[in-house]
């Protein structure tokens, strides 16, 4: 039996990994690369193996990390079913022909741009696929139950377990046949923090022969609950009510939206946060919420009480979400009391741009980053302290504030990480370091010898191992 790398090793984004039997070959996650020069060229040649080959997909979860190259996968001959949960069938519906929209539409203003310059025919970009190709791709997603077995291929068993991440996401066991031998593989995927909100915590796993576990934040650890509210009930009511300004907040459209949604109306309720306007310019995150509610038995009980209150007839929060491309152009007219939550998490690509455009010039304003920002993104370089960023080929000057809240990150931190693994009641035979930047995975290493006595190995991309 083989495990091959082919993305998240050494870096956080394009999770994906090859598993080959005499009897099978699969994949678990699809996912896309982002940021950096180095990530379209990744994703264009991202298989490195015949599509056509491959028998089953199992899909952790629905971030673009983890399923976005699938149509693609669709597209150059994979037939086969992809597995994952109902929750993440319904949010990977949306955000796969989102992700098709976006690149149709970024290939064309690259195109356009490119005509203007050579003003003559020139080699145009293609997007990676295209809302058809997304589209033709859904007829192969199969719905799975938490904790419920089911083999894909008769050498192979595998149970859905909750991460804990964002809806619907999960850990993978596996047990694999190869020959007269078996072995139990564990996929963490994204594993959530424990008491975060909305999601419930992750599951603990008892034993695995082959664990791969992420490390995204494996280096640090987060600001406690309390100390994160504190800090955004002052950004909030610093920019929006002392220095009369916006504040923008990219956002992933899945789960982080949700869970920020779910903190206003908490901290509003408490009565901490004065008047604003909150509007999410996203139609996916539309989509997105109302799966959310749509899959209320999956929510936490803080959630669902939040949830209560703001449907009662006593809540003064109104959320606005945008859908119109007019009216998210008419936002970037409002000058102060606006909170504006908007996709894409790494402000790399989507209404976001626009929003920073016109609000980092200004010093009343502020950008609000909540999630991870993967190296050689626009979201990165902010977190950095740019002075001076590039958008829609222009030069920004970045004057507003730029406040940085980990708190809120849906990934474990180093602490988080290390408890999910002491839930093992012994050593896995080889554990695998993946989904996060070279100092964070090794880290994490460290942290796991020093603290359980293990051995763990950080893999480079593309490498091969016998199990």
């Amino acid at each position: 039996m083989q495990l091959t790398f082919l993305g998240a090793a050494g870096e956080v984004t394009g999770s994906s990994y090859l598993i080959e039997t005499p009897h099978t070959r699969f994949l678990v996650d699809c996912g896309m690369f982002q940021g950096g020069r180095e990530a379209d060229r990744k994703n264009r040649t991202a298989f490195n193996f015949d599509p056509e080959t491959i028998d089953f997909v199992l899909l952790t979860h629905a971030h673009i990390d983890h399923s976005g190259l699938l149509p693609r996968l669709s597209a150059w001959g994979f037939r086969g079913p992809v597995y994952t949960t109902q929750a993440t069938i319904d949010l990977v519906k949306v955000m796969l022909k989102d992700s098709a929209y976006i690149q149709e539409k970024e290939s064309e203003w690259q195109n356009k741009a490119l005509r203007r310059k050579h003003h003559s025919s020139v080699r145009e970009n293609a997007p990676l696929y295209t809302v058809a190709q997304a589209e033709a791709f859904l007829k192969q997603l199969r719905s799975v139950n938490y904790d419920t077995e089911i083999s894909p291929h008769p050498s192979v068993h595998c149970q859905f377990r909750d991460a804990g991440h964002i809806l619907g996401s999960a850990i993978i066991e596996l047990r694999v046949a190869s020959g007269a031998k078996q072995k139990k593989l564990v996929f963490s995927g994204d594993l959530g923090q424990p008491n975060h909100p909305i999601v419930r915590d992750p599951t603990p796993i008892r034993e695995a022969d082959v664990l791969l576990v992420e490390s995204t934040y494996g280096n640090r650890l987060h600001r406690s609950m309390d100390e994160t509210l504190d800090e955004l009930e002052h950004a909030i009511n610093d920019t929006l009510h002392r220095k009369g300004g916006n504040i923008i907040v990219p956002a992933f459209a899945v789960g982080r939206t949700q869970e920020l949604l779910f903190l206003l109306v908490d901290l509003h309720r408490q009565g901490k946060l004065g008047k604003m306007d909150v509007y999410v310019d996203s139609p996916m995150a539309l989509a997105a919420t109302d799966i959310t509610l749509k899959h209320g038995h999956l929510l936490d009980k803080e959630a669902t009480e939040a949830l209560q209150w703001f449907n009662s007839s006593g809540n003064k929060l109104k959320i606005n979400f945008v859908q119109d491309v007019e009216d998210s152009i008419t936002l970037n007219a409002i000058q102060q009391g606006a909170l504006i939550i908007s996709a894409s998490g790494m402000c790399d690509a989507g209404r976001i741009k626009y929003h920073l455009k016109y609000n980092l010039p200004r010093p009343e304003c502020t950008i609000l980053i909540t999630g991870f920002q993967a190296a050689g993104t626009l979201g990165r370089r902010l977190v950095d302290g740019a002075k001076r960023v590039r958008i829609f080929g222009q030069e920004i000057p970045v004057r507003a504030a730029i406040y940085t809240i980990g708190g809120l990150s849906a990934h474990a931190d180093q602490a988080g990480l290390l408890n999910w693994l002491g839930n093992f009641t012994h050593a896995p035979e080889k554990t695998f370091i993946v989904h996060g930047e070279p100092s964070n995975a090794a880290a994490l290493a460290e942290a796991i010898a020093q603290k359980l006595e293990w051995q763990a190995t950080v893999p480079e991309r593309l490498t091969t191992v016998t199990l």
